[in-house]
């Protein structure tokens, strides 16, 4: 006879009001569950052109070598990093993918104690990295979709430790500006860190984008936290990082899992560096399907908001999570986002030009059928 056992309540608090978190549809699972084939996938913002003709004969050479444990300090890929950034490999972390980073920096700063602030409609993993450890979560309500930077400066207090701001943010490709950032920062008290998760930043025009790794200098407090699942196409590889000051790595490094960056994704993340040519041609991708995706929102006369990023957010209607049902069922993969509190929006990841045009010609089908 099996014996008493109340799981959930052996937990640490925190983690029993979690939910997991929820990816985009897989393919398999669509084909699984309704036996659709040719099915276009635009729910995960990942890069369309997939992997580097660099990274795929890297990764093939270095097959041979998998019984062997990786570099448990990632040696050559944050040298690599430290010249691309001009910083030192001692303020770099690296992660099992960005919510490595981010997860690894709340359990080294953030206690049951503490507040972390973050704004309305953010990325899903703050909060729940912030819940998972039993600290208060403060969602300052958004403003235009975005950050209030006026409102969560006015929310912190001597409880706060973190503040998680991601630009582009995800899942509305809002925007700050460098001047915007810089005063923000100025006013930060230097007992609450500011962890700016760039994980959309290179497909931010080189005009428009912050020399945030710079600010580092000047803002000890400051967090810069990047990935290659996104214009690097390396998603499936799980490689992020965060550059901050050396105190702050040395510290994240301490509870670091050893090994928490596998071989392959440390060898795919050195060449996808060396690749800039692939790095342009997947900005370009973007900037071509992102304008298809606006010109037919136009048209439609749907409202969408202004990206930033890799992905396009558009109103849909009361009925959002019917026509992503409706979707489906004509093969096409994409984000609801009543989870961030947008229930009339669907969020749309940029693919190629065919890829965009099915969801185009679904949308177009799916109202002719109304």
């Amino acid at each position: 006879m099996m014996r008493d056992f109340d799981a959930a309540q052996l937990a640490l608090p925190g983690i029993r009001g979690l939910q997991p978190y929820q990816a985009g549809k897989p393919i398999e699972e669509l084909e699984r569950e309704l036996g659709v084939t040719d099915i276009v996938k635009l729910a995960s913002n990942e890069n369309p052109l997939g992997v580097s003709p660099k990274v795929a004969q890297a990764l093939q050479e270095k097959i041979a070598g998998l019984a062997r444990y990786p570099d448990a300090n990632g040696f050559y890929l944050k040298s690599a990093l430290a010249e691309k950034y001009g910083v030192q490999p001692e303020q770099i972390t690296l992660g099992n993918g960005s919510n490595d980073v981010l997860e690894l920096l709340a359990r080294t700063y953030v206690s049951a104690e503490n507040e972390v602030i973050f704004a309305q409609h953010a990325f899903v993993v703050y909060p729940l990295v912030t819940k998972a450890i039993g600290a208060t979560p403060i969602a300052v309500p958004a403003k235009d979709y975005g950050h209030d930077l006026d409102a969560m400066l006015a929310a912190v207090t001597e409880r706060t430790r973190m503040i998680f701001i991601a630009n582009p943010n995800n899942p509305t490709g809002t925007f700050l500006t460098a001047d915007a950032l810089y005063g923000f920062l100025q006013q930060v008290p230097s007992h609450v860190l500011v962890v700016l998760d760039e994980a959309y930043y290179e497909y931010v025009e080189a005009a428009e984008r912050a020399p945030s790794i710079e600010w580092i200098a000047e803002f000890p407090n400051l967090v810069v936290s990047r990935t290659f699942s996104k214009a690097y196409g390396l998603a499936g590889l799980r490689a992020g990082y965060a550059i901050t000051h050396p105190a702050v790595a040395d510290l994240m490094n301490r509870i670091r899992q050893p090994f928490n960056m596998n071989e392959l994704a440390l060898t795919a993340a050195m060449a996808a560096l060396a690749d800039e040519d692939f790095l342009q041609r997947s900005v370009q991708v973007n900037c071509e399907g992102m304008a298809q995706l606006v010109a037919f929102c136009e048209q439609q006369g749907l409202n969408y908001i202004p990206s930033h990023g890799n992905f396009l957010t558009i109103e849909v209607g009361d009925d959002a999570e019917g026509l992503y049902q409706k979707l489906l069922h004509k093969g096409v993969i994409v984000r609801p986002v009543t989870g961030y509190e947008l229930p009339r929006h669907l969020r749309v990841s940029i693919g190629l030009r065919s890829e965009n045009q099915a969801f185009i010609d679904a949308m177009v089908a799916i109202a002719n059928e109304a």
